[in-house]
């Protein structure tokens, strides 16, 4: 489909750029030019649709750079608990009877939220890949998904077979090599996934340094800390990061730097777990790339980049205890551009020609965004899911004015009460 923006504010987040107005130009899934009004005496094409933007903020989708996506399931099921509780005594018994068919309804409804919230991508790691490729799929909502082995599931040969076949299932599906974490992983276990990483040249993500009884029990085993173990085996030879980076080093700070590794940093569901604050102001300063995860919605419990983005700057300053520490734009990078690279999708970044088309359209006229004094910071400390009118995938536009074309949300609502009934009992 050929689609024509215009009348918009354009906000393409390529370096330096500044708000303009314009229009965006589309042709199937990828965009045929950005840039001032008037591309009419240019491109003589014939458009399917013109969509007047009225004014509004079209820019880049959100990438949600670490969620799971199933847990949608425990959404409010067992909140205000302790972590160890949590986990092992409410959240392990209940996915241990969720079957692929579950997660594939479960994984539906996740997508309804991202959609909503203005995530046009989303780096997703649960139990049962290939029922997840398929719910995206179904949803046009684009998915990279990352290995989550450990030694109570999974085994290297099935890791490596979706590592073949899903990085060729459809344009929007995509897998990367990951593990569930270190704690979770013998040593020998760790050693095969740095070969797998070596035989395919490919970067590695994995939870890392979330809670400082994982710090403490790494530093107990091998002596070291758990991105400095991870490094002595080689694993991130070939890049990838970390969801969580809480506790971290000087030294696991440099390790990140000198191998480009992404710190994916998840504050909504870290300050909910009670697991601390990522040192974020010490990534940035020493050039190591930062982006933003929601999390599961169990331990979030909300698919919301807004408020994610507002607690990675907020809290940043309280722990610097500096006002002027991790500025808007940059989180606004951390949301977009670098969730794109974290994700290894590089056609996803930011809004010029030959780019996917994957965008959203922000409504500025609502009382939050008014004045116009600053519409960037204004969508970081002042943004919310209320002003997301439109959000395309892939050239598709699949959530628009509240609604949701491509499919009856009712419908996934009720699949997935059936499944919370016969679960729950």
């Amino acid at each position: 489909m050929n689609i024509r923006l215009y009348n918009a504010r354009i906000l393409t987040m390529e370096e330096g750029a500044e708000i303009f107005e314009g229009e965006v130009l589309i042709q199937n899934d990828r965009i045929l030019y950005v840039g001032e009004k008037d591309s009419e005496a240019v491109f003589q094409n014939t458009w399917d649709r013109e969509i007047d933007c009225k004014g509004n903020l079209l820019m880049p989708g959100f990438k949600d750079a670490h969620t799971h996506s199933g847990m949608t399931l425990l959404r409010s099921h067992a909140d205000d608990l302790p972590l160890d509780e949590w986990l092992n005594h409410q959240i392990f018994p209940v996915e241990a009877r969720m079957t692929g068919e579950d997660i594939y309804e479960l994984s539906r409804l996740a997508a309804l939220e991202y959609l909503t919230s203005g995530i046009t991508a989303v780096f997703e790691m649960y139990l049962t890949p290939e029922t997840i490729a398929d719910a995206f799929d179904h949803m046009g909502m684009r998915c990279v998904q990352v290995g989550g082995i450990n030694n109570f599931g999974g085994t290297m040969q099935e890791m490596e077979e979706r590592y073949q076949k899903l990085n060729h299932k459809s344009p929007l599906q995509s897998y990367m090599l990951g593990f569930h974490a270190e704690y979770t992983c013998s040593k020998a276990l760790l050693e095969q996934v740095s070969a797998l990483a070596h035989k395919y040249q490919a970067p590695v993500f994995t939870h890392l340094a979330e809670t400082e009884n994982e710090v403490m029990g790494c530093r107990e085993r091998y002596g070291m800390s758990p991105m400095a173990f991870l490094d002595s085996l080689g694993i991130f030879d070939y890049g990838g990061g970390g969801y969580h980076c809480v506790y971290m080093t000087a030294d696991d700070i440099a390790i990140m730097k000198e191998k480009g590794l992404f710190a994916v940093t998840n504050p909504a569901s870290n300050l909910k777990l009670a697991s601390g604050i990522a040192p974020v102001t010490d990534f940035l300063k020493s050039k190591v790339r930062v982006a933003i995860g929601t999390d599961g919605p169990a331990s979030n419990n909300c698919l919301d980049m807004f408020r994610e983005m507002f607690l990675v700057t907020a809290l940043a300053k309280f722990r610097e205890k500096d006002a002027s520490a991790v500025d808007a734009m940059e989180v606004l990078k951390m949301a977009t551009v670098n969730g794109s690279y974290a994700m290894g999708l590089v056609d996803t970044d930011v809004l010029a020609a030959g780019k996917l088309a994957d965008m959203i359209m922000i409504d500025l006229h609502q009382p939050n965004m008014q004045p116009l004094n600053n519409i960037a910071k204004n969508l970081v400390y002042s943004g919310s899911k209320q002003n997301v009118v439109m959000t395309m995938i892939h050239g598709k536009i699949l959530y628009e004015n509240g609604k949701f074309t491509a499919c009856d949300p009712e419908e996934i609502y009720e699949r997935a009460e059936k499944i919370r009934n016969r679960i729950g009992s």
